[in-house]
């Protein structure tokens, strides 16, 4: 048998209700009578039960706790500076743990303040929730002073990520210069996140620029194993030679310029005397395959041998540097690698390996 007190509709105020809970037979005795006033700013009064006060909010629980001067006299509780209608959808939170969307568009902002001022975590759960899915440029600000009050991170990262993103249109609302009037420490805080964001922005760009060169010198590093072992278009090892019937291999733009390359730095005279740019790509590449072979005593590319005995008796100043270089080609051929090897099981997944599996068995 369940016992359910639903009290009337408060005279005098016909949008705000008292709170309704189901109180099994057990408790219904103890429960039935509210023992507790919670008194508001426009002087309404609405009872609770105690009980419930103390098992939803230890704030609550320690002014309910507190002796009264008089035993005969009515334990009040005040909560004020905020609507009557929020108190009464604060109230009926602690007692069913539910929140209508209604309540949250009127009095969000309210109810994420209580929520904080009592200690009532899921309520202001909800309302970060709810307010996040309600930011726009004119109230964005205002939200985000209240997050940073009330301690609630998320929802204060959401705005701040708003108000950067939307500053221009931010800049002109009320909120805003209301902040930069009262709240300067604020408006710096906006503007360092700002900031660090496009810093985050820029370095995030750079870090893609430096993966494509650190791809494109693995690309060639491949290339140039091929052409000295198999042979290209136009050249190839001396004894095999390039054959006009050899199609273009998978990375020909890359195999093409390499070649170009290599027959220039095979006739070129300026070399000698250290004057030709494009030669000394060219020494750069076949030393960067030197410090990325493996096996410099069978390897077919020119030189590679002989890079590594020099390496090994002379130590550069730029050494450093060098080996950082060769392991960031080496960490993106990998990468690169992988990614290759994951596509590949995604197309064969799919029943679309099409011709991928040949061009990746050639290089």
């Amino acid at each position: 048998m369940e016992v359910c007190y639903n009290a009337n509709t408060i005279a005098g105020h016909p949008d705000v209700h008292s709170p309704v809970t189901t109180l099994t037979k057990e408790n219904a005795p103890a429960f039935y009578e509210p023992d507790v006033q919670i008194l508001t700013s426009g002087g309404l009064r609405i009872p609770v039960h105690a009980s419930i006060l103390v098992s939803a909010s230890p704030v609550l629980e320690n002014i309910t706790d507190r002796p009264r001067k008089h035993r005969s006299s009515e334990k009040v509780i005040p909560i004020l500076g905020v609507p009557c209608g929020a108190v009464s959808s604060f109230v009926g939170f602690l007692y069913t743990s539910r929140c209508t969307e209604e309540e949250m568009e009127k009095y969000g902002i309210h109810l994420l303040a209580l929520s904080h001022v009592y200690s009532v975590p899921q309520l202001k759960q909800r309302c970060t929730k709810g307010l996040g899915e309600r930011l726009t440029i004119d109230n964005v600000v205002d939200v985000l002073q209240l997050a940073r009050l009330c301690d609630a991170p998320d929802l204060y990262l959401r705005c701040m990520k708003l108000a950067a993103s939307r500053f221009k249109a931010v800049e002109k609302t009320e909120g805003w210069k209301f902040l930069q009037d009262h709240d300067p420490w604020l408006e710096l805080q906006i503007l360092q996140f700002m900031d660090e964001a496009e810093s985050r922005i820029k370095r995030t760009r750079r870090r893609r620029q430096e993966q494509g060169l650190y791809l494109q010198l693995s690309e060639a590093m491949e290339c140039l194993e091929h052409i000295c072992t198999e042979g290209c278009t136009s050249v190839g090892p001396y004894e095999v030679g390039p054959t006009k019937n050899r199609g273009p291999c998978s990375k020909f733009s890359t195999c093409q310029g390499l070649q170009l390359l290599i027959r220039h730095f095979a006739t070129c005279k300026k070399r000698v005397n250290g004057g030709c740019l494009r030669c000394k790509r060219m020494w750069q590449l076949l030393r960067l395959h030197s410090s990325m072979c493996e096996q410099s005593d069978s390897c077919r590319v020119p030189l590679c041998r002989q890079f590594k005995l020099k390496a090994q008796q002379e130590k550069k100043g730029d050494d450093g540097r060098w080996r950082l270089l060769v392991k960031k080609v080496v960490s993106a051929k990998t990468i690169s690698s992988l990614s290759q090897q994951k596509r590949k099981r995604m197309e064969e997944s799919r029943g679309t390996v099409g011709d991928y599996s040949i061009r990746s068995f050639k290089l």
